[in-house]
């Protein structure tokens, strides 16, 4: 026996916005990592930018806390149905998961989807009841739904007999019956050491591990993380790589680190059961093995889900190019998506012909929002056409993604949801109304779906919402129509007056402010009608000598519409482009000129 404490591997699990990073704050926080002087942020395992403003978590991450001489690793996961792959890998390094679900919501579409894989690894789930505080809590409810999922996803006997906690993450407080007073998480900890065996110390025999996920330091380079199957990992040590093709090489680990609290510390050697960060092979992948040099076996692959949707990255060749972004030619924008493709395995990137451009393949709108997002803050300008759903083909059959759709909405507004999901090709599975709302389950074809969050949101006037999540692979279901307006091309480039944007305004509504430079061909309006318009938004009121009465009223501007990035990508067609810089966001037509326009459109037409 070489390790001197025992190591427990745990998954948080659940749908977006159940709680999952708020409750490892709590976990982080009653363990005693943090020191009297330390400064706590709310979900501090959120770390980067983007997942504060948008309070999701986007990248899986690793902490250790320490009870009654245990180790237990906790591993904050996903919860967008773009980000479920990366939570399946996680799956597979960790000994139980804890399943956070909404009192009041109760299981949701990603519930499901996370919950599947870790009964299909074999896993025995803990379910958190969490948010009982609320006033429309019912826990007893919840927990029979959850019951009805574990048989529905054909859970066993052992699973099916799941422990249940109630808590509320976010005041740090967890008990085993709903009418217990509790003060911390001490009942949770406990459980999880009761619930779970330690893994097995066998740190004595030969090496082998699997590469689960992958990280990226500036000095070190590409990393792999994963959990030690057996043996011990040692530093400077040469080990025997099984690749996903199944050739073997030597290499030799450089550095070696293991979690403490919410740093990775470096170490010599890391033993059985331990989830550990490694350097040392520039070309490591997800799903390859490392093992003993005299004992090479290898383990059963990590598929990499393959992606549903696809954008082309193209060279913003606007007439504004550079003014705000430095990086902005075809080799800045290669180069940047070759490292991204270093840890973001769910991402493909191939060039275009003929253009300066590459067509960039993710698991979803999100997936890929969040990096051009990213690229933006790093400086980078660049064009991006509207999102394609990939289509594949089996024995001469076309089969298109369809996505399982849960709605909850006024009862008032249920008609209009119907109707725009059914002339999105929708398939309605179940309809139950109570308390004044509707829940509607539904299978719709991705690309209908692509654009329509911001219709929802005005059709149920805020008050409804959507959640959605991969389902399957089904026959193409169709052609369908696109109903969005016209919109208002600049004539030319120049300076916006309030003058022509209140008189434009009349016939739709205007997405540029006034005093906002423009360019002949972008987009600076949606019209009231669905034929496009070329308009100037530059011209002023034409001054004269006169002066009368009533002529010089102050003029009065409806409120613009704002999008923002995910919104710009849903609204456009596919002769439009987001233009993408530092410091905005623009929609424009992809030929910039008028009548080199009208000559293209006649040649398809």
């Amino acid at each position: 026996m070489l390790r001197d404490k025992n190591i427990v591997n745990v998954a948080v699990i659940a749908h977006v916005d159940a709680g999952k990073s708020t409750l490892v704050d709590a976990l982080l926080g009653q363990s005693g990592v943090f020191n009297e002087n330390d400064v706590i942020v709310e979900q501090v395992m959120d770390s980067n930018d983007l997942e504060r403003e948008r309070g999701i978590t986007i990248y899986s991450k690793n902490c250790a806390i320490e009870h009654k001489g245990t180790k237990i690793n906790i591993v904050d996961t996903p919860g967008h149905a773009d980000f479920s792959s990366e939570v399946e890998r996680i799956i597979k390094t960790v000994d139980t998961v804890i399943l956070l679900v909404d009192s009041s919501e109760g299981p949701m579409p990603q519930t499901r989807v996370v919950l599947e894989k870790a009964l299909r690894e074999g896993l025995r789930p803990i379910v958190f009841i969490n948010k009982i505080d609320k006033r429309d809590q019912r826990a007893d409810e919840v927990i029979t739904e959850c019951f009805d999922l574990f048989v529905e996803l054909g859970a066993n006997d052992e699973q099916c007999d799941f422990p249940i906690i109630y808590g509320v993450a976010r005041s740090g407080i967890a008990m085993v019956e709903m009418d217990q007073e509790s003060k911390d998480l001490t009942p949770l900890f406990d459980l999880i050491l009761k619930h779970v065996e330690s893994y097995p110390d066998n740190s004595d025999e030969p090496l082998k591990m699997q590469i689960s996920s992958l990280g990226y330091d500036d000095y070190l380079g590409r990393m792999g993380i994963g959990r030690i199957t057996r043996g011990t990992l040692k530093s400077k040590k040469p080990y025997v790589i099984i690749k996903r093709d199944g050739t073997t090489h030597f290499v030799k680990i450089t550095k070696l680190f293991v979690n403490e609290g919410l740093s990775k510390v470096e170490k010599v050697e890391a033993y059985a059961g331990d989830i550990v960060t490694f350097s040392g092979i520039s070309d490591i992948s997800i799903g390859e093995v490392l093992c003993d040099p005299d004992f090479i076996e290898p383990m059963a692959k990590l598929e990499i889900e393959k992606p549903t949707l696809a954008m082309n990255f193209l060279v913003n060749n606007g007439p504004f190019v550079g003014q705000s972004g430095k990086l902005v030619t075809s080799s800045q924008l290669r180069s940047r998506l070759k490292k991204e493709l270093e840890t973001n395995v769910g991402l493909e990137v191939e060039p275009l012909d003929g253009v300066e451009g590459f067509k960039v393949s993710g698991r979803g709108e999100l997936h890929l929002s969040i990096l051009l997002e990213k690229m933006r803050r790093e400086g980078f300008e660049l064009c991006v056409s509207k999102p394609e759903v990939l289509i594949k083909y089996e024995n001469d059959e076309k089969l298109e993604p369809i996505e399982k759709v849960t709605i909850s909405a006024p009862d008032e507004h249920v008609s209009q949801v119907i109707n725009a999901l059914n002339q999105r090709k929708g398939m309605m599975i179940s309809m139950d109304s109570l308390d004044g709302y509707t829940k509607l389950k539904y299978l719709v074809p991705t690309r209908g779906l692509i654009g329509y969050r911001s219709e929802f949101i005005n059709s149920t006037r805020g008050r409804g919402t959507l959640e959605k999540s991969f389902d399957s692979f089904q026959p193409y279901q169709g052609d369908i129509t696109n109903y969005r307006n016209g919109v208002f091309i600049a004539k030319e480039a120049g300076k916006t007056m309030a003058y022509s944007l209140f008189n434009l305004s009349e016939r739709g509504r205007m997405v540029v402010e006034p005093s906002t430079q423009v360019y002949e061909g972008m987009i600076v309006g949606i019209n009231s009608r669905s034929n496009d318009l070329v308009v100037n938004p530059c011209k002023n009121k034409q001054l004269s000598n006169v002066r009368s009465s009533g002529t010089d009223e102050a003029v009065k501007l409806l409120e613009t519409l704002k999008f923002t990035l995910e919104e710009s990508l849903s609204f456009i067609n596919h002769d439009e482009l987001v233009e993408i810089t530092p410091d905005a966001i623009r929609l424009r037509k992809k030929i910039l000129v008028e009548h080199e326009r009208k000559r293209y459109n006649k040649t398809i037409d």
